[in-house]
C-alpha cells in the first residue's frame, strides 16, 4: 500500500513538473527575453536595424526583416517573419514605408513598439507634385519617409528607441541610456561634418534618381532635383524628364546621382543626354554588406560625393 502511494506521489510530481515546462515553453515565463537571455527585437529595415544594434548592444538579439542588398519598399513577409513580429519583445519600424510590416505590427502582441514617424513626423517634399503628375507614392505614407538621412531626425528616433528598450528591460536601462547618448553624440558629429563640408561649395543643386534626399537637402541648404518622386521604380513622364534636364542646365549641375539598390539606367540616360557624369548618392534604405558598410560610413561617402559634384569655392 505504501509503495502504491509513493509511486502515485512521484507520478503526480513528475506531471506537475512537465506541465510547468510546457507553460514556460508556451510563453508562461515572466521573462521578456529569448533563450539566450537577450531581448528579442525585430526591426523593419536597415536604418531601424542599425539603431537597434547600436543602442541595444549586447543585451538584444536583433532580427532584420529586410535582408542586406534588398530594396525595402516592396517587401513581402514570409509566414516565419510574421511570426517573428508577433512574438517579439520589441519592434521598431517606420509606419507607411512597408505595408506588409504595418499589417504584421497591427497584429502583434508586443508591448514595446517604436514607430519612427511618431518620433519624427514625416514632411511632404514632393508628394503633392508627384500625385498631380500621376505618380505613385508609398502606400499609406503621409510624406517623405527618408528621415534617417537627416542625422538630427535620426537622433530623435534613437532617443525614442532607447527609452522603449529601457522600459522593456529595466535591469539594463543604464546601458541603453549610455548607448543612446553615444549614438546621439556620433550623429551630432556627423551633422557638423555635413555643415562644415557643404559650407564652401560652388554648386547647391544636385540631380538624383528619386526624391529620397529632401530631409538632407533641407538640413544643409542644398537643392534636390529628383527625376522620380519617392517611388524609385516609377517611370517619369517625358515632360518631367525635360523639366529635370532644364533645371540641371540652369543650376550648372555636373553629376547625375544614382543609387546602390536600384537600377542606374535612368540616371545614366539623363547623364548621357546632358553630357554629365554619374555617381552614387545612397539613400541608405539598405546596405549590401553590413560587415563592410555602416550608416556612418555610407553617409560620409555621400558627403564626399556631394562635395566632388558641387566643387569648392577655394578649389
Amino acid at each position: 500500500m505504501m509503495l502504491r502511494r509513493l509511486t502515485t506521489s512521484i507520478a503526480l510530481t513528475a506531471t506537475a513538473a512537465v506541465g510547468a515546462l510546457v507553460l514556460t515553453a508556451c510563453g508562461g515565463s515572466s521573462s521578456a527575453k529569448d533563450a539566450g537571455g537577450k531581448l528579442d527585437v525585430v526591426a523593419s529595415f536597415y536604418p531601424m536595424e542599425f539603431l537597434a544594434q547600436q543602442i541595444g548592444g549586447e543585451h538584444v538579439k536583433v532580427t532584420g526583416l529586410t535582408k542586406p542588398g534588398v530594396e525595402p519598399h516592396d517587401l513581402e513577409l514570409t509566414a516565419k517573419q510574421v511570426a517573428q513580429v508577433k512574438g517579439a519583445d520589441a519592434v521598431v519600424y517606420l509606419k507607411g514605408l512597408q505595408p506588409a510590416v504595418d499589417k504584421a505590427v497591427a497584429q502583434t502582441d508586443a508591448k514595446h513598439v517604436v514607430d519612427a514617424t511618431a518620433a519624427s513626423p514625416l514632411v511632404d517634399h514632393h508628394l503633392a507634385e508627384e500625385e498631380a503628375e500621376g505618380g505613385h507614392e508609398h502606400e499609406g505614407a503621409a510624406g517623405d519617409p527618408h528621415i534617417w538621412l537627416d542625422p538630427n531626425r535620426y537622433a530623435t528616433v534613437a532617443k525614442s528607441l532607447g527609452a522603449e528598450l529601457a522600459k522593456a528591460d529595466p535591469s539594463h536601462a543604464a546601458d541603453y541610456q549610455r548607448n543612446t547618448d553615444r549614438t546621439v553624440a556620433e550623429l551630432a558629429a556627423l551633422d557638423q561634418e555635413f555643415k562644415d563640408g557643404l559650407k564652401d561649395v560652388k554648386g547647391r543643386s544636385f540631380v538624383t534618381s528619386h526624391a529620397a534626399f529632401g530631409y538632407l537637402a533641407d538640413a544643409y541648404g542644398i537643392n534636390q532635383i529628383a527625376i522620380n518622386g519617392v517611388d524609385p521604380e516609377a517611370e517619369p513622364t517625358p515632360a518631367k524628364l525635360a523639366e529635370v534636364q532644364q533645371a540641371a542646365k540652369q543650376h550648372g549641375v555636373t553629376t547625375i546621382f544614382f543609387e546602390t539598390l536600384v537600377s542606374p539606367k535612368l540616371a545614366e540616360t539623363v547623364a548621357k543626354d546632358l553630357g554629365l557624369k554619374t555617381a552614387v548618392l545612397d539613400p541608405l534604405e539598405g546596405v549590401k554588406d553590413p560587415a563592410k558598410d555602416t550608416y556612418f560610413s555610407v553617409m560620409r561617402q555621400n558627403l564626399h560625393n556631394l562635395q566632388a559634384a558641387f566643387g569648392t569655392t577655394t578649389g
